[in-house]
This record gives structure tokens, C-alpha cells and sequence, in this order.
């Protein structure tokens, strides 16, 4: 892997953030990098993970570790390019391999520019970052998590890309918010809670204006409906609500309850777990609820080794 944008980036905030931002990613690598892995930072702003293909596929790797390399805020936005190369089947040789794999990354760094509805995706997350960045951040881990979950549940590569750019773009709507109701500390008033309850219609309206976004407006649209029928905006219920709705609706709800905001304190997470649990079969899908558990457990159980240095910025 390496990393798009990481020399603005040093320009603009100098080389001590450039470092700390590089610790980071590291450490998202190797939380994301799955059982029996192992994340390397290779020098500079080039990362690298070797991992059994198990039970996965070389592009959920490829997909993880370049979501877990990706931030953005107030000024900048970080990517990652990759190439990946499989052992014995590609090449026997290590340095061989990674050799391939460096060239392969080259390519995909070099071999033209995004889809159209990436490029649209990257804008509107940009616009949403340049207007509040915690909600740059936020977006940034429900979509790891909810790529996450969706692989735990079986989708095929289609599907999870669907619900991972659904989960990039479920709060795009609140730049239509004012900041009065989005930062206010206390309990929100019945006409503020009515006016923040449309954030999904507008993030529907703002998506759904780029066709090649109509599948990711409709997850958005959704993405606050309930598994009992009292969600909004429609009063959804079960199965008639998208399933990559559902999935971001759990991951949302854990990352809103686990990160400080306004008007309430960051969790303790045995707590939240214990809320989502006590919350399925009402407000969520138990199936995504225990595939989300499942999958959260397996990134608490992943444990880099003690010389793995991805985690570190020197």
C-alpha cells in the first residue's frame, strides 16, 4: 500500500503531524488486517500486510486495508493505492513478491482515475468534512465497521462495496442542518428533533442527484429506519428495510454511543454491546447485531505481533 496525498499533507501540517497521522493508519492496518495477519510500514509512506487468503478473498484484503488507510479532514483527504501478489501461486520468492507487488501498486496508483461515483463520493465527503470534521471521522469508522460486518455476513464484493459507500455517505444530509441543532448540548426541541429527522430525505435528494449513486441514496434514505416499524422516514419494518440499511443503522449507533459528542459522553463498550443487544429485534436486525458482535470480537481478538511496526510513525 501506499498512501495518495500523504505529501500535502506534510506540506500543509508539517512532518511531527505527518508522523502522528502515519501512527494512525498504521494502527488501523493492523487492527483491520484479520486473524493470522500482519501489517508492515516498509518506510516512508508505504505500507504493507501479509495475510492467509482463508475464508477471504485478495480483494477484501486489498478493500480493508486501503479503507483503513484513508482519512480526511478540515484541508486534506488520504487514500491509499495497492498491488498484491499471491504466495506460492504468483511468485515462491519473497523479494520476488514484493517486487510484483510494488509494481502492481504503481499500476493502480498510475492506471487512471477513479469511477465516476467514487469521484462524486470523495466530493461529498469533502464537503461534509470541510463543514464539521468529527463527522469526517465518524463516517470514516462506521464505513470500516460496516464493511466489515457485511463480510461477516456472506455479501459478495458488489454488496459490500455498496455498504461501504452508503456508510461514507449516511450523514451527508446534516450539511443541510444548521450547527444551532447538530452542536446544540442539551435535548433537542420536537421542532429541531422533526427538522434533524429529514437529514436522511436530504442525504437521499443530495446522492441521488448523481444516477450512478441511486442504489447508495436509498441505503441512505433507510439508514435510520427501525426493525420493529417506528424508524423514519418511512416506518420501514424487517425485511423491508435494505439490508446494507440495516447494517449501517447497528454500526452507526455503536460508533455514535463509543465517541463523545455534544450532548452525551463517550460509552464504555461492554455497555454499548449490551445496549445493541438489549435494542435487537426492536430497533435493529438481530442477525446484523450478532454479526456485528462477531465481527468486532474478531478485531478485539487480533493482536499484532510484538515486532509488527505498522503502528508506528519513525
Amino acid at each position: 500500500f501506499d498512501l495518495d496525498g500523504f505529501k500535502h499533507y506534510n506540506d500543509s501540517f508539517g512532518h511531527p503531524a505527518g508522523d502522528a497521522l502515519l501512527a494512525r493508519l498504521g494502527q488501523r492496518l493492523a487492527e483491520q488486517a484479520g486473524e493470522g495477519a500482519c501489517a508492515y510500514r516498509m518506510g516512508g509512506d508505504e505500507f504493507c500486510v501479509l495475510a492467509p487468503l482463508a475464508g477471504r478473498t485478495v480483494e477484501d484484503i486489498c478493500s480493508a486495508g486501503a479503507t483503513a488507510l484513508s482519512d480526511a479532514g478540515s484541508g486534506f483527504a488520504i487514500g491509499a493505492s495497492f498491488g498484491a501478489v499471491v504466495v506460492p501461486y504468483d511468485v515462491a520468492d519473497a523479494e520476488e513478491a514484493l517486487r510484483a507487488a510494488d509494481q502492481r501498486m504503481y499500476a493502480h496508483k498510475h492506471g487512471g482515475r477513479a469511477s465516476a461515483s467514487r469521484q462524486i463520493s470523495d466530493v461529498l465527503v469533502t464537503a461534509l468534512v470541510e463543514r464539521d470534521g468529527e463527522l469526517g471521522e465518524h463516517v470514516r469508522d462506521v464505513a470500516l465497521l460496516a464493511v466489515g460486518v457485511a463480510a461477516q455476513l456472506g455479501l459478495d464484493d458488489r454488496a459490500r462495496e455498496l455498504v461501504g459507500r452508503a456508510a461514507v455517505l449516511h450523514d451527508v444530509g446534516k450539511v443541510a442542518i444548521p450547527d444551532a441543532i447538530l452542536e446544540k448540548p442539551g435535548p433537542l426541541n420536537a421542532a429541531e428533533w422533526e427538522f434533524m429527522r429529514r437529514h436522511t430525505i436530504m442525504g437521499e435528494r443530495i446522492i441521488g442527484a448523481a444516477p450512478a449513486l441511486l442504489g447508495v441514496a436509498e441505503v441512505v434514505r433507510g439508514s435510520h429506519e427501525r426493525w420493529d416499524g417506528q424508524g423514519y422516514p418511512d416506518g420501514l419494518a424487517g425485511e423491508e428495510i435494505p439490508l446494507a440499511s440495516r447494517i449501517v443503522a447497528v454500526c452507526d449507533a455503536y460508533d455514535a454511543m463509543t465517541t463523545p459528542r455534544p450532548y452525551s459522553t463517550a460509552r464504555p463498550d461492554g455497555d454499548v454491546l449490551l445496549e445493541l443487544a438489549r435494542c435487537s429485534g426492536s430497533q435493529f436486525d438481530p442477525a446484523v447485531v450478532r454479526a456485528f458482535c462477531a465481527h468486532l470480537i474478531s478485531l478485539r481478538m487480533h493482536v499484532p505481533a510484538a515486532r509488527t511496526p505498522a503502528a508506528s510513525g519513525v
